[in-house]
């Protein structure tokens, strides 16, 4: 485990936004060749006792959670049936655990975020016990869940205790791992939004969660092009830059690090297509990623500030797009800066500013071309249709995506700037 990881984990990383080092609810985290023989002893080490539920699917009980649960004493093996991260699944998963005392996930995002949700909504502790590196939301204190049909960022209960097996976790099929890189690799287009939505509106932002991850982002890159073949080296540093990233979360509370454009873009294709190929969050994520990092150098390459227009959405468009979805996306468009007063004041910022917003946004960017270099080295798609999306859906999504949440980044800016439709009509 790096030092950085380590210090993070035992709350010796000093956050200055907060004035102190970073408060970590998590008690052990444990990276290893292999756990194999070292399960209940890693539960009990975080303190969970009692009754446990062990939470696994079809997919991850043969992998890992037969093996975790015939390690622990008197545990219940609950085994969902291709869970969705959603409110009906954690209202029956809620069910049947109701005679545990704590969760135990055996599982990657899905799992993970249901077991923290309903020890959040229950007052339980949880722990987990990856099976693959295919996203970065392990130790978050933030899980997405659909409700109502709405995807939605919802307060959960971090894991006291995260365990990576890295035997287990290099076997995980490479689309699995190449969805985690997916949903690293969006550090520097979270950073570029956050940070834009920060100087253009005074929104709240932090640097850490980028500190936190800056020497371990680029020895993933070199390393990229062996995660496909299973490298056990490899996985570990994607692991790491995973932990790193979902900690962000830890400083502000909300999830705006590592959730922005590309993240959106995400979210409005699990809403809204039908049917859905069944792809995972972290290869939506990187698609989404690389359409946003050539729409933001593209913005960036000018000197000259962009004029934005002021944007309006009437109800009718609204409900043909969404459905009964439309009343929480007036909601979410009523919170931002796009009427006339609104668009007046980031005019005026944006002429008064734009040098030093360029650069200042310039210097937390990857380069265009490293960006490419990695996801070529990881063998990455870059296309939505690559991974089973129409294209034509896939578009809608850039230029729509805006609409579901009330985040500021640079679709917004494109959209008022009246460069977002041509932009979105390129993109396969």
């Amino acid at each position: 485990m790096s030092d950085v990881v380590r210090d993070v984990v035992e709350g010796r990383f000093f956050a200055p936004e907060l004035g102190q080092n970073l408060p970590s609810p998590i008690q052990l985290l444990e990276i290893a060749p292999s756990l194999a023989g070292r399960e209940r002893a890693l539960v009990e080490s975080v303190g969970l006792t009692g009754r446990l539920a062990v939470v696994a699917d079809q997919n991850t009980t043969p992998v890992m959670g037969r093996r975790v649960h015939d390690a622990l004493p008197n545990a219940a093996l609950v085994v969902l049936d291709h869970p969705k991260a959603d409110e009906a699944t954690a209202a029956q998963l809620q069910e049947r655990v109701a005679d545990c005392d704590h969760l135990i996930a055996v599982g990657s995002g899905t799992l993970n975020d249901l077991c923290k949700y309903v020890s959040h909504r229950t007052g339980r502790a949880c722990a987990v016990f990856g099976t693959a590196a295919s996203m970065d939301g392990y130790v978050t204190t933030t899980v997405s869940i659909t409700r109502g049909g709405y995807k939605l960022t919802l307060p959960a209960q971090a894991p006291r205790g995260v365990f990576f097996d890295l035997e287990v976790m290099a076997a995980a099929p490479e689309f699995a791992t190449l969805a985690g890189f997916g949903d690293t690799i969006c550090r520097s287009v979270c950073q570029v939004d956050w940070l834009l939505s920060h100087l253009l509106l005074d929104t709240v932002y932090a640097e850490t969660p980028y500190a936190m991850m800056a020497a371990d982002e680029q020895p993933l890159y070199e390393l990229a092009g062996r995660l496909r073949q299973g490298d056990q080296a490899a996985v570990l540093q994607l692991v790491r830059l995973s932990v790193l990233s979902g900690c962000g979360v830890l400083v502000t509370g909300t999830s705006h690090c590592g959730s922005m454009g590309e993240h959106q873009i995400s979210h409005y294709i699990d809403m809204l297509l039908r049917p859905h190929p069944g792809t995972l969050h972290g290869q939506q994520v990187g698609i989404a990623t690389w359409t946003m990092a050539r729409l933001q150098a593209h913005y960036l390459a000018s000197d000259i500030a962009p004029v934005l227009a002021p944007l309006t959405f009437t109800d009718a468009e609204l409900a043909q797009r969404y459905g009964e979805l439309a009343g929480g996306v007036k909601e979410a468009i009523a919170r931002k800066p796009f009427d006339a007063a609104a668009t007046a004041r980031l005019n005026r910022r944006l002429q008064d500013r734009w040098p030093e917003i360029r650069q200042r946004l310039l210097a937390v960017m990857l380069p265009l071309e490293r960006m490419e270099d990695a996801i070529r080295g990881a063998g990455m798609p870059k296309t939505a249709a690559e991974i089973g999306i129409d294209p034509t859906f896939y578009r809608q999504a850039v230029r729509h995506a805006l609409e579901i949440r009330d985040r500021y980044g640079f679709l917004d800016l494109a959209a008022q700037a009246g460069g977002l439709d041509g932009f979105a009509a390129g993109e396969t």
